[in-house]
């Protein structure tokens, strides 16, 4: 681990914590603290880190400055009935230029990865989102990429790496390890019709506003993630205010926390990330106490982890063969745990695209197969393997 790159806890949010009750969040986390140093991070399943950084989030200068309001808000939470075990592991404070920041992050990120720590990162721009994701080159596999968001954030392809231009750098640079990348959330007078034919033409998932409300829509999106990174601005003003690129519309604040329940509950999710928040736009705390409670759903979900997929065989299901008229076989499964479902893209054994070949869905997805129409998922699935 690179401890250089991560400064404590403020003593504030420690004097704070001191005045709370026995049984709340904050007295059951390890902390990075001055008097007490890094923690022992044995046995740690979730870990949370500030990230300081707001030089390239575009629109939102400020975002990321004090992220101690988040802390205490999340602290004075009391857990549910949780196994995990939970580290805060303080801030990376901005580096002489952002670039330094970025190699900070994706230095501490791939430190918890290989101790198969989730990293939940607060504040900065989204484009944090891109040091997160270069994290996972040293794993040398692919990655399934979901954001949060009004707007795609593609970019000018060529420009420098900001907020609003992450993911042209996701997908153009190399090593391109991005399977597949899915947005929730989008609201199509943000983004130019282009880009919506391009992430269609590129067999990229995009899920309007007024769809991804239906939550049981997105859920397979989240199951098959590896990171999720969540832009505050996805959220109404009237709910989270603490964004200079708010909008009227965007999700409820409890929408927006069942969307962090079902990122934590997958057992794919290895890392997550709520960005831009920016503490001097926030009214009377309202959006850090929203962000706190995202942050405790996402560990709620965490903590029911079925462990189904990809941990189970498929002796674990229960098997659904669809014979189509031009002779092509789609099998589902059934999770006999959780009642979930599958379905399977058949792959050579060698192909580098293996651990996709499950693709999570949903009952509705089997009963339009069952009537001779092609799920959309699989089709796409089946399109970025050939």
């Amino acid at each position: 681990m690179n401890f250089e790159f991560l400064s404590p806890i403020r003593e504030t949010v420690v004097a704070h914590l001191v005045l709370q009750p026995q049984f709340c969040l904050g007295n059951t986390l390890k902390l990075h603290t001055l008097h007490e140093g890094f923690p022992d991070l044995k046995d740690v399943t979730v870990a949370i880190l500030g990230v300081q950084e707001d030089r390239n989030a575009v629109g939102n200068s400020g975002a990321g400055e004090d992220l101690s309001i988040i802390r205490k808000n999340l602290y004075e939470l009391f857990p549910a009935n949780w196994h995990v075990n939970i580290a805060d592991l303080g801030n990376i404070e901005k580096g002489n230029t952002p670039k330094d920041t970025y190699f900070a992050v994706t230095e501490v990120v791939t430190s918890l990865l290989k101790k198969q720590i989730i990293p939940i990162i607060i504040g900065g721009g989204q484009e944090i989102t891109y040091a997160n994701y270069r994290a996972y080159d040293d794993l040398e596999q692919t990655v399934n990429l979901v954001s949060v968001d009004a707007k795609f954030d593609l970019g000018e392809l060529g420009g420098d790496l900001d907020s609003q231009s992450y993911l042209s750098k996701i997908i153009m640079q190399k090593p391109n390890n991005l399977f597949n990348f899915s947005n929730i959330g989008y609201q199509t007078y943000f983004n130019p019709q282009d880009e919506i034919n391009l992430l269609e033409n590129m067999f990229f998932d995009a899920y309007r506003l007024g769809e991804a409300t239906n939550l049981e829509i997105v859920e397979p999106v989240f199951r098959d993630a590896d990171i999720v990174s969540i832009d505050i601005g996805s959220v109404r003003k009237s709910d989270a205010p603490a964004n200079k690129n708010t909008s009227p519309n965007g999700f409820y604040g409890n929408e927006i926390c069942a969307v962090s329940r079902y990122a934590g509950i997958s057992d794919k999710v290895s890392s997550f990330g709520i960005y831009e928040y920016n503490q001097k736009q926030d009214n009377k705390e309202q959006t850090a106490k929203l962000i706190a409670q995202m942050i405790w759903y996402f560990i709620e979900g965490v903590n029911y982890r079925a462990k189904d997929y990809p941990f189970c065989t498929k002796e674990n299901y229960q098997k659904f063969m669809v014979l189509f008229e031009d002779d092509e076989t789609i099998n589902f499964y059934k999770s006999d745990k959780t009642g979930r479902w599958w379905m399977e893209i058949n792959i050579i054994s060698d192909n580098k695209y293996k651990r996709h070949a499950l693709i999570p869905c949903t009952f509705k997805d089997y009963k339009d197969a069952t009537a001779q129409i092609i799920p959309q998922r699989w089709y796409k699935g089946m399109s970025k393997m050939v």
